[in-house]
């Protein structure tokens, strides 16, 4: 979105002539529009991430919670056990027919395969955009039992170190607890930060990802996801309009409209896809360039039909996902730290990106699956 600057020459002389009783005569505002330095590269990075059938890895996991996903599974969290890891999801063979962008976690940005290649080229090499998370991570919001997203001081020069080493796009999460709240000054933090973090990065030439997050803690039923949902919604778009985003040149990753973890009425794919696009139609403007999901603890197998039962028509926005536990759930188990395993890992997240390729298409028929691919990743006060 261009640049709004208003001209203030037209209002002190209008207030000097009628203080002197004299005739006041109104005139335009002047307009200017200003292009901004990265205006055409955003554009054609978020124009190819969100092609048909394609998603986003998300594998921007801290160092802490990466390295509890690796102990859970019997590998020692350590940087080079992390780097190989990651090494596996990113040299998956035609990964990029289906994933459009990776997001890294810093660590990430600057490794290299075992080779030498760099991870951002070898993203690259499969036509996959290397993306970063700029947030610094949740902490207590005074006064309240909820959190606030840190991360803004300092953000400008991070997001320029970023755009050199080779990323293109960017990820802030900030939460909104049901069950803690939602209080105002939350839901305002959450939005503005979102919206500032937004406005920031696209003049650094990265592409922000604005994600929202409703988290799935509580027993409450999908009508007051949906109140709540359409609340932070809605404050999150007045601050990124307020903010002079371009929403051509963003991407929302919200969670989907769903019951609370604990709710003891669950809904039906069908009913999170009418109760979701309901909320997206009345909340997101059609000129945002995509709305990726995030899984948010659900299962790999329901976080992939209610994808495709969102899709079952045409919607103005691409519709699509920014999964991390969805793709790598049974990837991790699978390999284990064990590199014999490696092939056969990596052939299930190949599976994984083209089925909720297929969702995207609203394509996606179910078939077999493994347990792992049934259970919930749902976390209780879910750190990234």
């Amino acid at each position: 979105m261009a640049a709004l600057a208003f001209s203030t020459k037209s209002f002190a002389p209008r207030q000097r002539l009628v203080a002197r009783g004299q005739k006041a005569h109104s005139k335009r505002v002047a307009l200017i529009t200003k292009a901004g330095k990265y205006d055409d590269e955003l554009l054609e990075t978020a124009t190819n991430m969100t092609k048909p059938g394609k998603g986003i890895l998300a594998m921007d996991e801290s160092n802490a919670t990466c390295g509890s996903r690796l102990e859970g599974v019997g590998v020692e969290n350590n940087e080079e056990n992390r780097r190989r890891y990651r090494e596996l999801l990113i040299t998956t063979p035609n990964l990029g027919e289906h994933i459009g962008g990776a997001i890294l976690f810093e660590e990430t940005l600057y490794q290299s395969c075992a080779d030498g290649t760099t991870f951002v080229d070898a993203l690259k090499a499969q036509g996959i955009y290397p993306g970063i998370k700029v947030d610094k991570g949740l902490k207590p919001l005074a006064n309240t039992n909820e959190s606030w997203c840190q991360g803004l001081d300092g953000l400008a020069d991070r997001a320029a170190e970023y755009y050199k080493q080779g990323a293109r796009f960017c990820k802030w999460r900030s939460v909104v607890s049901i069950p803690d709240g939602p209080s105002r000054v939350a839901v305002t933090d959450c939005a503005y930060g979102l919206a500032r973090y937004a406005a920031i990065c696209q003049n650094a030439g990265l592409v922000p990802i604005v994600e929202p997050e409703i988290l799935l803690d509580g027993d409450h039923d999908i009508d007051t996801t949906f109140e709540v949902a359409s609340w932070v919604w809605a404050e999150t778009f007045k601050y990124l309009a307020d903010n002079n985003v371009s929403f051509e040149r963003m991407l929302l990753k919200p969670s989907m409209v769903g019951p609370g973890a604990d709710c003891p009425k669950r809904s039906t794919p069908e009913e999170v896809a009418e109760y979701t696009l309901r909320m997206l139609k009345s909340r997101v403007p059609p000129a945002t360039a995509g709305i990726m999901f995030l899984s948010g603890g659900l299962s790999e197998l329901d976080s992939t039909l209610y994808l495709n039962a969102m899709n079952q028509s045409p919607n103005p926005w691409h519709v699509s996902f920014s999964y991390a536990r969805a793709l790598q759930n049974t990837v991790l188990k699978t390999w284990a730290g064990d590199d014999e395993k490696k092939d056969e890992a990596q052939a299930i997240l190949a599976r994984r990106t083209q089925e909720n390729g297929l969702a995207q298409l609203g394509k996606f028929v179910a078939g077999d699956v493994s347990a792992s691919e049934s259970e919930s990743t749902y976390q209780k006060n879910y750190v990234y």
